[in-house]
């Protein structure tokens, strides 16, 4: 009887901290005339602590932040191809259609693992001139889970 009281407790005990994971997609299409932009989707595999990289600024202490970029930048993630949306015929609707199915895909798996989208941001990037061809557009998806 102790062991099964034990186990309950045990089971029911959640160690303090973290009650979520958290995830990030970003899908950066290339809005690059000709075909020669790059379009990935890409998801890191390593967990960073922002504390690590993090410097409270104040009035005494102003001193520029002094992490090593080297310490910060993620070598483990996953990268999966896209196609651009421009070829050399212009905008490739075709194109745009497959990177949905893509990231539809992704999305939904991560759906069927449990986690739980938690926000879509957007934006475009680009010089903004009335001459420049060049830009990005960017998609990033946030998911949690519950911690169990």
């Amino acid at each position: 009887m102790s062991l099964i009281c034990l186990g309950l407790v045990v089971y029911s005990f959640k160690p303090e901290g973290h009650l979520y994971d958290f995830k990030t997609i970003t899908v950066v299409e290339s809005i690059v005339p000709n075909g020669v932009g790059r379009s990935r989707m890409i998801e890191s595999l390593e967990i960073k602590d922002y504390k690590e990289f993090s410097k409270i600024m104040s009035e005494d202490d102003n001193e520029r932040n002094k992490a090593d970029r080297g310490e910060i930048r993620v070598k483990n993630y996953e990268e999966t191809k896209l196609l651009n949306f421009f070829n050399i015929g212009g905008i490739r609707f075709q194109n745009i259609a497959a990177n949905d199915a893509i990231v539809n895909s992704r999305v939904s798996q991560f759906l069927d693992e449990g986690w739980e989208i938690v926000s879509i941001n957007s934006g475009v990037e680009s010089v903004g001139s009335a001459d420049d061809n060049n830009g990005l557009f960017i998609t990033r998806f946030y998911f949690k889970k519950q911690i169990n």
